[in-house]
């Protein structure tokens, strides 16, 4: 049968949910719509997950009963999917029938040779994506869809060339494009399966699927070859890590071929070459949502100039740096030491060098894995390495490391755009760092333990200001939540407003701007804290938010406060005057000494974070019971500005000069009765707060003779929250986990933790009127009446505050606008790219998580008076 169509489009399809029928409804609407444009479908299938190794198992062992029961056992998956797709058995049976007999025959041969080489393999393993095939004929032509089967086999030929890995290079059959004429419109066939020069069955691994059909795309002269799988495409960071993530719209081939060697999964990277070489755009697709745009991956995708497009990272790397003064002007020597690792089968990964180091990684995934092995097969190899490299230099092995690459094409020419980025690794030993001649990426090795926080952290710096455009796509958060028509998706506890929408615009008709604080959610979040059990005290940070009536409701809820000055202090008394004086914990930072005079006269527990209080005003301090403030030695947190440890912060004293303050304690006769430290805010990692216990304790238990009297770990605040639609919450249960664990070990110890924004941010929310609008340059602008006045946070720290247009709360979003206000400063930008309900002068706009740091950091700039505040009450 000939079709009248002539121009070929190649669809590979992924394995993930290929046993649903859904995926099957939406693979059929695929192909339906490339043949109304005109497109001939070649469809190339993988087995279903798993498959192979199964048919294997069965078929390849000995044992497991006669040859016909093990064919019915690897056939019983596909018949229940035939079934589920609503055929009737007699018809799933008839369509397997041609497979069905070849393997029995196939099982019976094996099961008198026992033979369990390569071929014999490869040949008994091809039937999981013959079988898969088969149905899809059935069901595409059930539908209405003429479809054809093609024998991969008979078109796909490895010659196998020595030292080449199968795969590395496809020859068509003689017969293919013949062949392919004589069948219906829609061609079907396997992926992952060929034959070799002596017509024996070999299997293309890995990523079989997507060699095949870039082969395919290739000898056809497709019009491009599409990748349907159960993600969208390429984005900027794997969204498993970073919900945050946006979609990449367009790349070109290198930047692709950049992308999924340094981690994204979507594609196998040898795919990309041969559609490269012939200029064969790569669509990939999400065949959950076929009308979604995906990632197109052409030439034209170097068109967007200079950029970084994404960010990557890869753990369980294994650094060797290699140290010798006979490298120097020694000719031959890298190629006598890379013998080494040839000899153990290790294949080297980046490689950095100077006049007397050498420096390589090693990665796990590398394409000889085999070679590579893994868990004690790979630790002996490198114990090997290790010795015979002794004969030739000093080796060190760092592991385990993780490599985090930055991708995009130009990377030298924006050099200078990714200072803030440099910034973050200013307190973190980077082991090794490359930079490729293509100029497409940019490479750090750093100890993993750091590699998600950083990667987190490198994602917000570099992508969290893009909005959607020609390359970048929306987030990952808002593709697989539907938001588009809500930028704010409904979170729980921190959405109080949207129940109060119409107390909170009536209040904003008598006053605004206006912060406006629920006591519910204050209430709520304090007990969260609190009803834990592993914490003895819990202090409430009052810098976050001083406001008399959020501190009434932590007070209530039996919170103690941090204070870190003397007028916080009195604010405190002043509200509280007959509070336990236990519950007030003062941590000033480079304080006068009258502040810590007056802590001292309130009753206050009083920390200090410097030698020089000890030495300057010993009598000040003499026969007290402090607490000291340590430095943990690396920060943490969304900005560098919220990091509070690491030789780059003012806060904290080094652990190096513990011996010299307990002299200076000693002889002011002070007894240091707690340790504390504090890593940073915005932290939503869980384990962070027992890292910080486990250092205080160490250092504790260690110096136990310097400091017999401590009883009281204080680990800080720093407690995150999501910013983000779809960002993970801190999972207080996990963080509770940890520290239960920890007081098991070290029962001595009360924990003390002192929250701030975590209490009180989703409790607020900032209410201000629309002012004006302005079109310029393709950019809406929307201002309001305050702005960096009121909240700094967005301009201080690159803070993200969600925002909606309250007056529209319910209608589509579907206005593309920066937020700005008033002040006369270019960095007055409260939102950047939001998507809003379309807004008019006089709507008043909601910036959410506004309960910390809002109100307590405005000022008058501009003599402009900032928001004031009030305390919600039940109803109004």
């Amino acid at each position: 049968m000939s079709s009248e169509l002539s121009r070929w489009v190649v669809l590979r399809f992924g394995p993930s949910g290929l046993s649903e029928p859904e995926r099957w409804r939406s693979l059929a609407e695929v192909i339906r719509r490339r043949r109304r444009e005109g497109l001939r479908p070649l469809v190339v299938l993988p087995a279903l997950p798993g498959m192979p190794e199964h048919m294997w198992k069965m078929l390849g062992l000995p044992g497991g009963g006669p040859p016909r029961l093990k064919v019915l056992s690897v056939t019983d998956p596909h018949l229940d999917l035939a079934l589920r797709l609503g055929f009737s058995r007699a018809d799933a049976e008839s369509m397997l029938a041609p497979d069905l007999l070849d393997l029995g025959q196939v099982a019976l041969q094996h099961a008198v040779t026992r033979r369990d080489d390569a071929p014999t393999q490869a040949r008994i393993t091809s039937f999981a994506e013959r079988l898969l095939t088969r149905i899809a004929v059935a069901y595409l032509n059930r539908e209405g869809i003429p479809a054809g089967w093609h024998d991969a086999r008979t078109s796909v030929i490895v010659p196998r060339k020595p030292g080449r890995t199968p795969g590395s290079q496809l020859l068509p059959g003689e017969a293919l494009l013949k062949h392919l004429r004589a069948l219906p419109d829609v061609v079907v066939t396997q992926g992952g399966i060929a034959k070799d020069s002596k017509d024996r069955t070999v299997r293309l691994e890995p990523g079989g699927a997507d060699l095949s059909a870039a082969a395919f795309s290739v000898w056809l002269e497709a019009e491009r070859c599409e990748v349907w799988t159960d993600v969208p495409g390429l984005f900027t960071v794997d969204p498993s890590l970073v919900p945050s993530a946006r979609l990449l719209r367009a790349v070109d081939y290198a930047e692709a071929q950049e992308i999924v060697t340094s981690g994204a999964a979507v594609l196998h990277p040898r795919a990309i070459p041969p559609l490269r070489r012939h200029r064969i755009p790569l669509h990939l697709r999400w065949i959950d949502h076929p009308e979604s745009p995906g990632t197109v991956v052409s030439a034209a995708g170097k068109d967007a100039g200079p950029q970084v497009k994404a960010i990557s990272v890869r753990n369980g790397i294994t650094l060797i740096a290699m140290e010798t003064v006979e490298m120097w002007r020694e000719a031959g020597f890298l190629a006598e030491t890379f013998n080494l690792f040839a000899r153990q089968g290790l294949s080297i990964d980046a490689v950095a060098t100077s006049e007397t180091n050498i420096t390589v990684s090693l990665d796990p995934g590398a394409s000889n894995s085999e070679a590579n092995g893994s868990g004690r097969e790979r630790l002996d190899k490198l114990d090997k390495l290790m010795t015979d490299l002794q004969a030739v230099c000093e080796p060190q092995r760092i592991a385990p490391a993780a490599a985090l690459t930055l991708v995009g094409r130009g990377i030298r020419t924006v050099l200078h755009e990714l200072i803030p980025v440099l910034e973050a690794f200013e307190e973190m030993k980077v082991h090794l760092m490359t930079q490729a001649a293509n100029d497409l990426n940019l490479t750090f090795i750093v100890d993993e333990e750091q590699s998600e926080r950083l990667l987190r952290q490198l994602h917000g710096l570099l992508f969290s200001h893009h909005s959607e455009s020609a390359v970048f796509g929306p987030t990952w958060a808002e593709m697989v939540q539907g938001d588009k028509a809500d930028p704010v998706a409904a979170s729980g506890e921190g959405d109080w407003w949207r129940d109060r929408r119409d107390d909170l615009l009536a209040l904003a008709t008598q006053e605004s701007p206006l912060y406006v604080y629920d006591s519910a959610t204050l209430d709520r979040t304090a007990r969260s804290v609190r009803d834990l059990g592993v914490f003895d005290r819990v202090f409430y940070a009052i810098k976050a938010n001083s406001h008399a009536g959020v501190l009434s409701r932590f007070e209530a809820q039996g919170l103690g406060f941090e204070c870190v000055s003397a007028p916080e202090l009195e604010h405190v008394v002043r509200l509280f005057p007959d509070l336990d004086p236990a519950r007030l914990l003062f941590t000033p930072n480079f304080a006068p000494p009258a502040e810590f005079r007056r802590a001292f006269e309130i009753g206050a527990r009083v920390t200090i974070d410097s030698l020089h209080p000890l030495r300057a005003w010993p009598d000040l301090f003499r026969s007290r019971e402090v607490l000291v403030r340590l430095d943990p030695g690396h920060g943490q947190g969304h900005h560098a500005y919220v990091r509070t440890a690491g030789a780059q912060s003012k806060f904290g004293v080094a652990p190096e000069n513990l011996a010299e303050l307990s002299d200076l304690a000693y002889r002011a006769g002070v007894r240091i009765v707690g340790l504390h430290a504090h890593a940073g805010s915005g932290i939503r990692w869980a384990g962070s707060w027992s890292e910080t216990a486990r250092f205080l304790a160490g250092l504790a238990e260690q110096a136990e003779r310097l400091f017999p009297d401590v009883r009281s770990l204080d680990l800080g605040g720093g407690l995150g929250i999501p910013e983000r639609t779809g960002e993970a919450p801190l999972d207080l249960g996990e963080l509770a986990a940890s520290l239960r664990s920890f007081r098991e070990e070290h029962p001595r110890f009360e924990l003390w933790i002192e929250p701030g924004r975590f209490l009180a941010a989703r409790s607020g929310v900032l209410l201000a009127r629309v002012v004006q609008l302005k079109r310029k340059g393709g950019v809406t602008w929307i201002g309001v009446e305050t702005g960096m006045n009121s909240l700094i946070r967005p301009a201080l720290y690159g803070a993200y505050h969600p925002i909606v247009n309250l007056t529209r709360l319910h209608e589509p979003a579907t206005m593309l606008a920066h937020v700005v206000g008033p002040i006369c400063e270019t960095g007055d930008i409260l939102g950047r790219s939001r998507l809003l309900a379309p807004v008019e002068e006089g709507d008043v706009l909601l910036l959410a998580n506004c309960g910390a740091y809002g109100r307590v950091m405005s000022s008058w700039y501009n003599l402009r008076e900032p928001a004031k505040e009030i305390l919600l009450p039940e109803t109004l």
